[in-house]
């Protein structure tokens, strides 16, 4: 059937610099989306082509400047899939911003709150339907087999930061709307999961590290460590090479045991 294709919402850095890395890696051809820093997509794709090469892969990869909060963007970055591969084996919703301002949920202001939604909730749950449609379409033409949907949602969706309200409800609701697709989509063969990181070092994190390092050096995740972005891309290569192939609407924690209870 060929070469798969993945395209990655938010692939300019972090975490989504590391998925691209990781699926370079097993040779997929990737769509790196980026809101803003062009420059930092085409690090990201210059990284990815050096990585299938090492691996002895030879990857083909598009850096696409889309908001994934506006219908027009979302609808130009499928577009532009198409014309160059002409085929879409997995998305991966990554894209997102933290809550501007981070005020109290008492002072919390509509326009940032409209202006997170847009892009951690209202992107994915549109561009998962539009990418599901035209899987359908693949699946059923035989270009493709067994095509996936995975949403990178946080531990913020299920830990309480009252700073942080917007961010916190777009990322429990990631959550609700995986499974609402992998109940929708099984029965086209269409897998969709939804991987949570706990504390990744990232630039988004680094303003934060002196606390974190503290936090875990306390016992705040029973593995004691900052993950990493490469974590989450090993939790994605599982996916993307059907290792879970009678799994659906289903959470993968990626976060050092962070959610776990204990007395």
């Amino acid at each position: 059937m060929g070469q798969p294709t993945t395209l990655i919402t938010g692939a300019s850095r972090g975490i989504g610099r590391g998925i691209g890395l990781s699926l370079a890696s097993i040779g997929h051809d990737l769509v790196i989306n980026y809101a803003g820093n062009e420059q930092a997509a085409l690090q990201t794709a210059e990284q990815c082509q050096e990585v299938a090469k090492q691996a002895g892969h030879a990857i083909e990869t598009l850096v696409v400047q889309a908001d994934v909060g506006c219908a027009a963007d979302r609808e130009r970055l499928l577009e532009s899939t198409r014309e160059r591969f002409g085929r879409l084996d997995l998305l991966v919703n990554n894209a997102g911003i933290t809550s501007i301002g981070r005020n109290d949920i008492l002072e919390a202001k509509e326009a940032n709150f409209d202006q997170l939604m847009a892009t951690n909730l209202k992107g994915p749950f549109f561009l998962s339907q539009q990418a599901a449609r035209w899987m359908i379409d693949l699946v059923e033409e035989g270009k493709v087999e067994a095509p996936k949907i995975v949403s990178i949602s946080s531990i913020s969706g299920h830990t309480v930061s009252t700073n942080r309200a917007d961010y916190c409800m777009a990322k429990a609701a990631l959550g609700m709307m995986t499974k609402l697709y992998g109940v929708r989509l099984a029965a086209h063969g269409i897998r969709v999961y939804e991987i949570c990181p706990g504390i990744i070092a990232s630039d988004m994190t680094a303003p934060v590290k002196a606390k974190y390092d503290k936090l875990i050096a306390e016992g705040l995740t029973p593995m004691p460590r900052w993950g990493e972005p490469s974590d989450i891309g090993k939790a994605i290569i599982a996916i993307a090479q059907d290792l879970l192939p009678f799994s659906t609407g289903e959470v993968i924690n990626v976060d050092g045991g962070f959610h776990l209870r204990s007395l």
